[in-house]
């Protein structure tokens, strides 16, 4: 695009004021990265505040045709809220006001920039729930979370974010500004503009306003922990919870390497011998958790468990889970860089998957973790290496491809809650195929038919290898 910069940043400014649009050369490279360790510079920041802001700003991106990245916290693990091509970064984060609890409706209507964690302990106060939980809860905003369709470790009964918005607000690419779904328990007028919204990535339009679904608090909960002897007992034991029809808030697995990095990151012996852990929380009426945990126990028995551990007051509670969301940052004692990837398989096919990551890390000699959301089959699998190094970089690519054309074939896609992005995006049409991304393509070209709105993401707009440079050069 033949932006002339100057003009339209001297515009952003005199709008926002010179304290809501940077430009200095610092403020760009704070707002040039994600959490995927992958860097592009924009040419200009904003901070809106209102959602008439946030019109303006589209509005004059349409007339002058720049380009627009809307962006929450920057947690995102595949490079959705990054300016790959330039242009205007949309910081959503100072729309952080909680607009309303309905305690009544059990509903709430939020600003995209409030906090996750923050909202769940607000409406916990009053005995409501908001289950989804992505690992970064305590950083990443409620409006980064549907825009990739966050998940986390609650999802295995509570379902992810997409299954609690009821409706948005948000402006298009035009700046006009539309409200989708409703504030109600059913609703059916239309096209589901709301479900098409959710999990797009702020490619089609800048989400302003969420009305969230609540649910009631459950009473009762207990967290654990079961050490194993070999990752395949753990999987073994895993998929046999599942079928027991018993359903855990949490069931998560954690492998040999992954354990052994936290517990020297946090100075921690307590799972000496175990070569892979469970993770797992249930909750409901006292009955039915103490039922839920002798179940569980039962299982993993059978399955040689080494160490079963539960945590008797909150205190013990919270170091079991900072443990699990230690994991991810731990891992960089491995080595400088990391491709996080978060593939999901049928749950009965768990075993299969994890058996054959395990082969790539042998036949490929690439250094390679799982752990993850067992319980509903997300496997996040962590290649560790140097991508500065050519041979280490070349391994990774063949196992990329070869994981997700395995994943593809055992049932499963090769995301579950990080979104394309754009280290995704090479790969897409092994899922999708040539006729899923054409048509999602006309769905983007009827709301953005200037391509101005985060540009460059979910499609595969480079040719394969070009896309897969991407991931490992720009770092």
């Amino acid at each position: 695009m033949k932006t002339d910069v100057e003009t339209v940043r001297g515009q952003l400014k005199k709008l926002l004021g010179p304290s809501r649009f940077l430009s200095q050369p610092e403020d760009l490279a704070a707002y040039g990265y994600d959490a995927s360790g992958l860097k592009f510079l924009p040419w200009g920041i904003a901070f809106p505040e209102t959602t008439e802001e946030v019109a303006a700003i589209m509005s004059l991106a349409n007339r002058e045709e720049f380009y627009v990245i809307p962006r929450g916290s920057g947690t995102g693990m595949s490079g959705g809220s990054l300016p790959i091509k330039s242009g205007l970064v949309l910081v959503l984060t100072r729309m952080n006001r909680v607009l309303r609890i309905d305690e009544e409706n059990m509903t709430a209507v939020v600003q995209p920039g409030v906090i996750t964690g923050q909202f769940q302990k607000q409406v916990e106060r009053v005995g409501l729930f908001y289950p989804p939980d992505p690992a970064s809860l305590n950083v990443c905003t409620l409006g980064g979370n549907v825009a990739e369709g966050a998940g986390g470790p609650r999802a295995v009964k509570y379902g992810v974010t997409r299954d609690y918005v009821l409706g948005l607000e948000a402006v298009l690419p035009t700046g006009e500004i539309i409200k989708t779904g409703v504030q109600t328990a059913k609703g059916v007028v239309g096209y589901d503009l709301t479900r098409l919204l959710v999990g797009s990535e702020g490619t089609l339009a800048v989400v302003t306003g969420i009305t969230l679904r609540l649910i009631p608090l459950p009473p009762h909960r207990k967290t654990l922990s079961v050490a194993f002897p070999t990752l395949e007992d753990a999987a073994r034991a895993i998929r046999d919870v599942m079928g027991s029809r018993i359903v855990p808030s949490v069931l998560e697995f954690i492998d040999d390497a992954s354990i052994r990095c936290v517990e020297g990151k946090l100075g921690l012996d307590i799972y000496r011998d175990a070569k892979a852990l469970i993770f797992a929380e249930v909750d409901g009426h006292a009955q039915d958790v103490e039922y839920q945990c002798e179940k569980i126990s039962e299982i993993v028995s059978r399955h040689g468990a080494l160490k079963f551990l539960t945590a008797s007051n909150k205190a013990e509670e919270e170091d079991m889970w900072r443990f699990r969301r230690s994991i991810s940052p731990a891992l960089f004692a491995y080595a400088p860089h990391k491709i996080n990837e978060d593939i999901v398989v049928p749950r009965s096919r768990i075993p299969e998957a994890v058996a054959f990551v395990q082969t790539l890390q042998q036949e490929e000699g690439l250094f390679i973790t799982t752990f993850g959301h067992a319980g509903d089959g997300n496997i996040h699998v962590n290649l560790m290496l140097d991508k500065r190094d050519p041979e280490q970089a070349r391994r990774a690519r063949i196992i990329l491809d070869r994981l997700f054309r395995e994943v593809v074939r055992l049932g499963g896609t090769i995301s579950g809650e990080h979104g394309v992005g754009i280290t995704k995006s090479p790969f897409v049409d092994l899922e999708l195929g040539e006729l899923g991304i054409n048509v999602m393509k006309r769905i983007k070209q009827s709301f953005d038919p200037k391509g101005i709105l985060n540009p460059g993401k979910m499609f595969p707009e480079l040719p394969k290898e070009q896309g897969i440079d991407r991931i490992f050069s720009a770092v």
